[in-house]
């Protein structure tokens, strides 16, 4: 197997110098980007009713009283006893998201599978976000996540009982929700996927190989971990 050419300290500081360079570079275009973000426009929602576990609540009442919420919208294949591998490992690392409530904020999952086989998969993959269903409401295809279709994320914003959408991404505009790929991409090998720009003779295998499936979430987070 390769490795990284070995080189005196000297050397190995003004490499890294170089390389810090475009990453300052790149932060400054994330910050840029985020303020775009803040400014643009949104879409007036109509009213909507999903299910949760004490039943059916209005999209307005889902916020808990606060005035932003982000949306994960979990992928649902009816009938099967295990979902999305992609979705159901990026949303098991959200443990602990009681920090959102100082930015007025909420972050929730809703899917289109019914709310009591949704509610069971959770358990079984031990995910601890608040589930919601859209299984019998239009929202989920008014907001790009329909039956069938993909994962999503969507941000909204509440002025009183009034919802405005005002964000959407799908496919890798949903890496930067984890912190998953942010730490792979800091080793030395990286993702160790085949797309990946290596040196010759790194490790690579085909894409998503490393990626936890859903046994694999619910083995090492499922009941009883």
């Amino acid at each position: 197997m390769a490795m990284p050419p070995v080189v005196d300290q000297e050397t190995w500081r003004e490499q890294l110098d170089a390389l810090r360079v475009r990453e300052k570079a790149a932060t400054r275009e994330l910050d840029a980007i985020a303020a775009q973000r803040r400014k643009l426009p949104m879409v007036r929602m109509p009213e909507y009713t999903l299910v949760g576990a004490e039943g059916p609540v209005r999209l307005a009442d889902i916020f808990h009283g606060r005035s932003q919420l982000i949306v994960y919208h979990h992928m649902w294949h009816p009938g099967a006893e295990w979902q999305c591998g992609g979705c159901t490992s990026l949303t098991a690392v959200f443990t602990r998201l009681g920090f959102l409530e100082n930015y007025d904020a909420r972050f929730v999952i809703v899917t289109q599978g019914p709310i009591d086989e949704a509610l069971a998969y959770a358990d079984r993959v031990g995910n601890r976000m608040t589930w919601y269903s859209t299984a019998d409401s239009p929202f989920g295809a008014d907001v790009d996540a329909p039956a069938g279709g993909g994962f999503a994320v969507n941000v909204f914003l509440r002025d009183g009982d009034t919802v405005y959408r005002t964000w959407h991404t799908a496919g890798r505009g949903t890496e930067q929700l984890t912190y998953t790929f942010a730490l792979v991409d800091l080793l030395p090998f990286g993702r160790q996927e085949e797309w990946q720009d290596s040196p010759a003779g790194w490790p690579q295998s085909p894409a998503y190989s490393g990626w936890l499936d859903s046994p694999d979430v619910a083995r090492l987070y499922g009941p009883g971990k």
